[in-house]
């Protein structure tokens, strides 16, 4: 059992900036998301047997202090493996999403575009990391992981355990307010606790 979740919202999730492999802090609703996973986490891992549980999560800051917040609550120290870290979007890196579509009017509806980055890494760079680190795990039932990656990274994850064609991987959602169960072949969604944005939108198009 897998238990994924994707980090909390961070400074550049908030002004609509691509983030890729750079480092980006927490907001404090972020962090708030982060802990309303390990609230949840807490809640499911109590009614399964009693086995030990393993954090596995990427290296980059966000995804760091996304499983220290839940490893805190649930008690656990985290591991970190690179395998698990977003796609790097080259070029991109650090662009606002408005600046690229004014750019390109045409960009944003073909749901590969992530993968279209000057000097970014393609799909199947992505999958070939993401599905190495799955295989490596132990099997099933006696598999217990929980594991904070991203957006991108954390769907063909998805993906890869289900073993889903692309284009339904690419129609996967990627929330920050809730997490999956990946288990007997199956994706569970959990939805967290809900928590409140205290601070004003900035108007960055």
């Amino acid at each position: 059992m897998i238990y994924l979740c994707r980090h909390g919202q961070t400074a550049f999730n908030r002004e609509h900036r691509l983030q890729g492999q750079m480092e980006s802090d927490l907001t404090p609703l972020g962090r708030r998301q982060a802990a309303a996973m390990g609230d949840l986490l807490h809640d499911l891992i109590v009614r399964d047997p009693p086995a030990p549980w393993r954090i596995v999560a990427s290296p980059l800051r966000r995804a760091r202090d996304t499983a220290g917040i839940i490893g805190a609550r649930l008690g656990l120290p985290v591991e970190f493996d690179d395998r698990l870290m977003e796609l790097t979007v080259g070029e991109w890196e650090g662009r606002l999403r408005a600046d690229l579509a004014r750019e390109d009017p045409e960009l944003f509806r073909d749901k590969t575009w992530f993968f279209a980055a000057p000097g970014g890494e393609t799909y199947d760079q992505v999958m070939a990391r993401v599905a190495g680190w799955l295989s490596e795990q132990a099997p099933e039932p006696e598999r217990r992981l929980i594991v904070v990656s991203h957006g991108i990274a954390g769907r063909l994850l998805r993906g890869a355990y289900a073993g889903l064609p692309r284009e339904a991987i690419l129609e996967l959602d990627v929330p920050q307010d809730a997490l999956y169960r990946l288990s007997a072949g199956q994706l569970d969604r959990f939805a967290c606790e809900p928590v409140e944005d205290l601070e004003p939108v900035k108007d960055l198009a």
